[in-house]
This record gives structure tokens, C-alpha cells and sequence, in this order.
């Protein structure tokens, strides 16, 4: 029986978690990474393990494109000794961070780290991971929905998933003779720690969000991990060069 395994990156928490749990109710067995919370990954990967599934965890810094060799190497390692596979079939694209300043305020510094953590990541590493992505595989990229609608403060990272969403057409173009395709998932607000929790936290930013969309409320985790561990499934096998927004109709 073939099993598929996904790799998706920032997954010890927030919507990487509740992705990585998504695609293992899916039946996919699961790479995931963190930056620095290994034992919130470990957690992750001994539950995917207690749905039946096999999982690992990996250490990756994103913001450093010259570790990606590296990272290709011990993946390549896992892959062998917890599969007995070479290649994986399925490349979420998630780890991320946010900066929240004003245009006028936003430093080169600030605008640097969201280049490097968010597009640079994106690229260079989907280009490392290519020789061991399965032909008819999927990469889902991760945007948000802050690249259609526009609110102050976060013009950096905006500008980032502005490029993401661009990139992800010339990949979804370029990888096509591969059958690879490649789509973009763009989140609305989410009530999660990102933004040190300002969503779920901060009562007035909660209202106003709901206030402003079609659904009534604010998303939660849970409705935007089974939607991209849905979009890897093989009923979605043609959608591809797409950007999909999950923000239940938030500023239409």
C-alpha cells in the first residue's frame, strides 16, 4: 500500500499544527519542522502517531536559505530510515512570522527579516527540496489574506505574500512538465498566537474583524488546516496556479 508523506514547515504550533494533525486524519504521514520549540514538536508528532500515523520532527531556521542543503541532507536521511522512501509527496510551505509597523516606521532591518522568512524561505527552499518531491507531487504555499486587503502596519509583510502569490504561478508553470502543481493558501485572521495573540486576544481587533466579515465571526484553526490537508487530497488533483482565500468573506 502507498503511503504519502508531506513535509510542512512551522508546524509545532498555530496553523502549522493544526495543519500537520489535518493532513494525518487525511492518511498522510508527516515531516514537520520548528524553529526552536522542539518539545511543542515532539507533542505534535507523538499525536499524529496516536491517529496511526508515522511523523517526524526536524529543526529548520527559515530565515537562513544557506541551511537548506543541510536540511535536504537530514530529510533525506529521515525519509530513508523512518519510511525507507527517497522522496515525499506533499510541500506546505507555512513557517512564518509577522512585524507590525507603519509604513514611515518600518526599518530595513524589519523589512529584511520578512524577505528572508517569508519569499527568500519560499523559493530556495522549495528549489532544495525539488530532487526529492515526487513527480505528480503538490507544494502549497502559504499567503494571507493582508495581499488583497489592506490594513496599516503591515505593509512589509503584505508586500512578502504579494510575491509568494506571484511566485507561485511561475512554479506552478515551471513544474507543470512534472505534474507538480502548485497553489496558494491565503488565510484571513485567525485566532492564534501569531501577532503575540492580537486576534484572539485583544477583544476590539476580534469584533471589528468579525464586524467586517460575511460569515459573522473570526477564523479558527481548525478551518483552515483541513481545507489545505483537503486541497493535497486527490479530488483537488486539477485545481493548481490558484490562489485560494479561507477568510470566510472577511472586507468583500
Amino acid at each position: 500500500m502507498q503511503v504519502n508523506i508531506g513535509l510542512i514547515t512551522g508546524a509545532s504550533r498555530g496553523l502549522g499544527k493544526n495543519t500537520a494533525l489535518a493532513m494525518a486524519a487525511q492518511g498522510i504521514d508527516v515531516v514537520l519542522t520548528y524553529h526552536s520549540k522542539k518539545d511543542a514538536a515532539e507533542a505534535v508528532v507523538a499525536e499524529i502517531q496516536r491517529m496511526g500515523r508515522k511523523a517526524a520532527a526536524l529543526q529548520l531556521d527559515v530565515m537562513h536559505a544557506k541551511s537548506f542543503a543541510d536540511f535536504a541532507a537530514r530529510l533525506r536521511q529521515v525519509l530513508q530510515s523512518n519510511w525507507q522512501a527517497e522522496r515525499f509527496d506533499y510541500l506546505v510551505n507555512n513557517a512564518g512570522t509577522g512585524v507590525t509597523a507603519p509604513f514611515a516606521e518600518t526599518t530595513e532591518a524589519m523589512f529584511d527579516d520578512m524577505v528572508n522568512i517569508h519569499l527568500k524561505s519560499t523559493y530556495f527552499l522549495s528549489q532544495a527540496m525539488l530532487p526529492l518531491l515526487n513527480d505528480g507531487g503538490r507544494i502549497i504555499n502559504i499567503s494571507s489574506g493582508l495581499a488583497r486587503f489592506a490594513l496599516p502596519g503591515y505593509s512589509a509583510y503584505a508586500a512578502m505574500k504579494g510575491g509568494i502569490e506571484v511566485l507561485t504561478r511561475y512554479m506552478a508553470k515551471e513544474l507543470g512538465a512534472r505534474r507538480i502543481n502548485v497553489n496558494t493558501v491565503a488565510p484571513g485572521a485567525i485566532e492564534t498566537d501569531f501577532g503575540d495573540g492580537l486576534v484572539r486576544d485583544n477583544k476590539e481587533v476580534n469584533a471589528y474583524i468579525a464586524s467586517q466579515t460575511a460569515l459573522g465571526r473570526v477564523g479558527v484553526p481548525d478551518d483552515i488546516g483541513p481545507m489545505i490537508a483537503a486541497l493535497l487530497s486527490e479530488n483537488n488533483r486539477w485545481v493548481n496556479a490558484q490562489r485560494i482565500e479561507v477568510s470566510g468573506g472577511m472586507l468583500i
